[in-house]
């Protein structure tokens, strides 16, 4: 069983994996020929199925593996060379986070005192100066040997991880270059106790349509949760409110370019409208040619309503817990300004 992949683009590893972190402390890694996925599975709350392929199709729209990869080796007794992970989210964006500077990086599969490890090397040039009065990054303590070479304190690695430093040469007397690896404790899975975990199938949607800037989204959202948590605070004794349930926001769109975001209580109902937002044209090859897109729910859906939104035709609605709906928006620290999806499916 083997994997190891040269990370090219570092940034944007690390804000997908920060992002994943929000939403779960452990997700399910499998890797093949073609594909590497994250999926988060809580117990409850949003389930998490993100993909970065080598499509031609996604190359369009999604994360491809060159995005991030630049090389990708991968290679077990399963098929299509499939290899199944647990991986700690927190830890591995740690990990990455030290390879922000990195002129290299690459990852990949190891086994340490019989625990496999997902071992991330990065190479980096770093004052000597600096190494020898705070230790690298300021995080790991170091110690200078005669021969010049550092070596990290295991005992505080920061979260557990061996952590081993070795230098490999000077540029000049102030800089040193040196490989640091991190190595963070993963658990194999077994393919028999994967197979008969599926992403959930969803009817085609009624509405798609691009979010307005995360943030601000966020932002508002959870204006409204805090409005409704603090409607609930005085009466959660007498009405048997249960604080770990997250208040309701109902969430409507339509395909002329509208949003709502609505928080309705017994003592207040509050709307937020976007407008002029865009409808993405649907995939003829992934609706079935183009009888399939004239007969497509969304078709149907665009010849009601208006581009106002004052029209209540046309519109489809879903109630999300607020709460699990923060956490989602906060992948948008991986996309700021807009989130690019197919579509945002939204049921009635």
């Amino acid at each position: 069983m083997r994997f190891r992949a040269g990370i090219q683009n570092i940034s944007t590893f690390t804000k997908l994996v920060g992002s994943l972190s929000t939403l779960g402390n452990v997700a399910w890694l499998r890797m093949d020929d073609n594909d590497v996925r994250f999926t988060i599975i809580p117990e409850q709350g949003t389930q998490v199925w993100a993909s970065v392929r080598d499509d031609h199709y996604l190359r369009r729209h999604a994360l491809t593996l060159e995005i991030i990869f630049e090389t990708y080796t991968i290679q077990s007794a399963a098929e299509n060379n499939t290899i199944n992970l647990e991986v700690p989210l927190q830890n591995l964006q740690r990990a990455l986070r030290s390879a922000h500077n990195a002129t290299s990086a690459n990852i990949r599969l190891t086994k340490k005192e019989n625990i496999p490890m997902l071992s991330l090397t990065i190479i980096t040039n770093i004052q000597s100066s600096i190494l020898a009065n705070s230790g690298f990054d300021g995080a790991t303590p170091t110690q200078i040997g005669q021969d010049g070479s550092h070596h990290a304190n295991e005992s505080e690695a920061g979260f557990g991880d061996d952590l081993r430093e070795s230098s490999i040469g000077f540029t000049n007397r102030q800089e040193r270059e040196t490989t640091i690896t991190q190595d963070i404790p993963v658990r194999v899975l077994a393919m028999a106790s994967v197979e008969g975990i599926h992403q959930p199938r969803c009817r085609e949607p009624d509405v798609h349509i691009v979010l307005p800037q995360l943030m601000q989204l966020k932002s508002i959202s959870d204006r409204f949760t805090k409005l409704a948590l603090a409607s609930k605070a005085g009466t959660s004794v007498r009405s048997g409110f249960n604080d770990r349930i997250g208040p309701k926001l109902e969430m409507s769109a339509n395909m002329h370019g509208c949003l709502k975001l609505k928080l309705k209580t017994d003592a207040m109902n509050i709307t937020s409208t976007w407008t002029g937002l865009f409808n993405p044209e649907l995939d003829p090859d992934h609706v079935g040619g183009e009888q399939g897109v004239a007969e497509h729910r969304s078709t149907k859906m665009r010849e009601l309503g208006d581009s106002d939104g004052s029209s209540e035709e046309g519109w489809a609605t879903v109630r999300i817990d607020g709460r699990d709906w923060s956490r989602v928006l906060s992948v948008g620290r991986l996309g700021g300004k807009v989130i690019a999806c197919e579509y945002l499916r939204l049921r009635r």
